[in-house]
Order: C-alpha cells, then structure tokens, then sequence
C-alpha cells in the first residue's frame, strides 16, 4: 500500500505544470535559506566556534554531494589535472573560506534580516565584476545597459546605507508576548541582540562576503566551461574549502573543547547549514536555473529578506531599524532593476541573431544595418522565452 501511495503522490506531483513546480521549488528554497540566517545566529550566541561551524558544515554538504557527483557525472566529468586542482582550490579559497568566513563574522555583529537584506546586492554586484572583467557587456546606448548601471548603483547605495545609518528602531515586538517565552529560555533573550557589538564592522564584514559571493560566480564561469560537471565542481570546492577552514582553526581555535557539539540546538544547526542550506539547497537551485534560468532564480531574492524580518521578529524577537529598511529597499530597487535589464539584453540579442541569419536567406538591397538597428530599438519586444 506504501508502495501505491507514494506512486500515486508522485504521479499527482509530476502532473502539476513546470512552472508550478518551479515557484513551489523557489518558494521553499527561500524559505531554507531564510531559517539558516536565524539558525546560524542562534549557533553564535550558543556558543559554537565561528571556525568549527563552517568545517562540519562543508563536511556534510561534502558526504551528501560526493555519491551524486560520482556516479551521476561519470560521463561528463573531464580528467583531473594539476591545472584544475589549482582552480579548485582558488574556487574554495574565495566561494567557501571567505564567502563563509566573511558571512558568520557579519552575522554575529548585525542580525538575520540585515544581512539577508545585503546579500540582494549579489546580482548586482556579480555584474559589475563581469563587466569590469569584460565578460559582461554593458550599451549605455540602449535602455538595458542604462537600467543596469542605475541598478547596480542602487545597490551599492543601498549597502552603503545599511552600513552607515542604523537609524532608529521603526518597530519592537510587544514585550507582553517576548517576555514568557524569554523567561521560559534565558538563552533566547539574547539570540536577536546586537548590543555591545560594532555594527558597522559587521556591514562591512557582510559587504565582504557579497564581494566574495559574486567573486566566486563570476569566476565559476570559465572554470566550468573546461570541467562542465557542476557537482563534481561543488565537491571539490567543499573538499578544498575544509582543508581551508581546518588550516586556520590550527591557528585561531586552539581548544580542544571548542569542536564538541554540547547541545542539541548545536546539533541542529549543523545538520541544518549542511544537509539543507548546503546540500539540497544547492540541488534545488542547480535544477531551477537549469529550467526557469538564472534571472527567475534571482528574482526570488527579496522574498528571502522578507521570510527572514518575519521569523526573526518572531523567533528572536529582534527590532527593525530604519536604515536597515531604507537600504533593502534601495537594493531591491537596484536588484530588478538589473534583472530587467538582463532581460531586454536578451531580447535585443535574440532580435540580433534573427536578423543575421534571415539576411542571406531573404536578401534584400534595401535593407541595412540602419533598418536592423532601427527595428532593435522598437518599444515593442517580443516575450522572453526564458522568463517563467
């Protein structure tokens, strides 16, 4: 009968449209990246070194990639060289060592929401980095490379806002409702409080992991051009990304004590950054960008921010500020902003590439790249086939 039901569940799941499941994935992907801001704040307020953290956490998203890597990219994945070892650990040293490092640093000097809030600058920020390495193209003679640009400096304001202007707080949870559970758990109180440490350190900190974050997509690129196996790629940046964070625990975290799990919360969060904010999110996302493309994906951004707000204030009674507020909002001003543009890049390509090929096929004197350009720059477009 377990056998029928689960067939059944499953041919019900697989008869729901693509795009459906493309929102529900999305959806539940934002959902577990928004409990892992929360939960990894609640592991540095119990305790839990900032070094050890991230070493068991690759080590289980390591054990959980590694089978799929191996057998399901046995055809794909190229011979291993000393060349890509090199790539790989470069990869780790950016995409892992300082992306993670550079995040819990931050994490544990501001909050859940405002780093969730900082990290909408991703998109941008990747952007600008490629086309500063030239791999991105940018026409401030069209309207997708000005909307761009002018994303991409939204964001940047926004970041810089959330840096240097905390403002005062806009909203406090009731303490009538806090105060029974905060009594129930005196370690709780202080899981949403920042006093006592420096904010402003802590933003530069997260600008830090987003610079690193949108290092490492850029950089992703060419390597998987030679080495087009993803999980293999990913397993071997989680492999080299432990030897990395174990090198500097050698030197920073010297005791002993410091790599035992005390407690059941510790347990949790470390399953949960590795089985679901490593492991199965990065399942997840491979498989939407892989059918809705990488602007449907980013799109989603911002809901993580908003899930985050919500289950802080509720978990963790933590305040909202209004510099926080101001800069989100600027960010993912900027965030659409350049994914709109993206998005009209395509279409004028598309339109590009159509017109190049239906020239020798209909030949015509009085057509001339005056007229292509011309028709290019009509307001009319038609539909992205990649949006969902």
């Amino acid at each position: 009968m377990a056998e029928v039901g689960g067939s059944a569940s499953s041919s019900r799941w697989c008869s729901v449209p693509e795009r459906v499941q493309l929102h529900v994935a999305m959806l539940a992907l934002q959902f577990g990246y928004a409990g892992f801001h929360v939960v990894s704040r609640a592991a540095l307020n119990m305790g839990i070194s900032k070094v050890v953290y991230p070493v068991y956490r690759n080590i289980i998203a390591l054990l959980l990639l590694l089978p799929f890597a191996y057998f399901l990219e046995k055809k794909e994945r190229p011979a291993i060289t000393l060349n890509f070892l090199i790539q790989f650990f470069f990869l780790a040293l950016i995409g892992m060592t300082a992306n993670q490092g550079f995040y819990l640093l931050g994490l544990d000097n501001t909050s859940p929401t405002f780093a969730s809030a900082i990290q909408n600058s991703v998109p941008a920020i990747t952007f600008l980095m490629a086309a500063l390495l030239r791999i991105e193209k940018v026409r401030l003679d069209r309207k997708d490379g000005i909307s761009k640009v002018t994303g991409t400096i939204l964001c940047v304001c926004g970041a810089s806002v959330i840096t240097l202007f905390k403002g005062p707080v806009i909203y406090s949870p009731a303490p009538t409702l806090n105060t029974p559970l905060l009594a129930a758990t005196p370690k709780l109180a202080t899981l949403g409080d920042e006093n006592g440490k420096s904010w402003t350190l802590g933003c530069l900190y997260l600008i830090g992991h987003c610079l690193s974050w949108s290092g490492w997509l850029v950089l992703q690129a060419p390597v998987l051009k030679k080495y087009p196996a993803r999980l293999s790629v990913t397993s071997y940046t989680c492999f080299f990304g432990v030897i990395q964070f174990l090198i500097i625990a050698a030197f920073i975290e010297r005791d002993p004590h410091a790599w035992l799990i005390h407690t059941g919360g510790e347990v949790f969060s470390v399953l949960y950054a590795g089985v679901v904010a490593s492991g199965i999110a990065f399942a997840v996302q491979i498989w939407c960008i892989d059918r809705g493309g990488p602007v449907f994906v980013a799109v989603y951004q911002p809901v993580q921010t908003l899930v985050v707000a919500i289950m802080t204030s509720l978990a963790l009674g933590e305040e909202f500020y209004l510099g926080g507020i101001l800069g989100a909002i600027l960010i993912i001003a900027g965030l659409y902003l350049v994914l709109w543009g993206k998005s009209e890049e395509r279409k004028f390509a598309a339109l590009e590439k159509a017109a190049i090929q239906s020239g020798p096929e209909h030949s015509n004197p009085r057509i001339t790249p005056s007229h292509i350009k011309t028709t290019l720059t009509q307001p009319l477009l038609p539909p992205s086939t990649e949006n969902v």
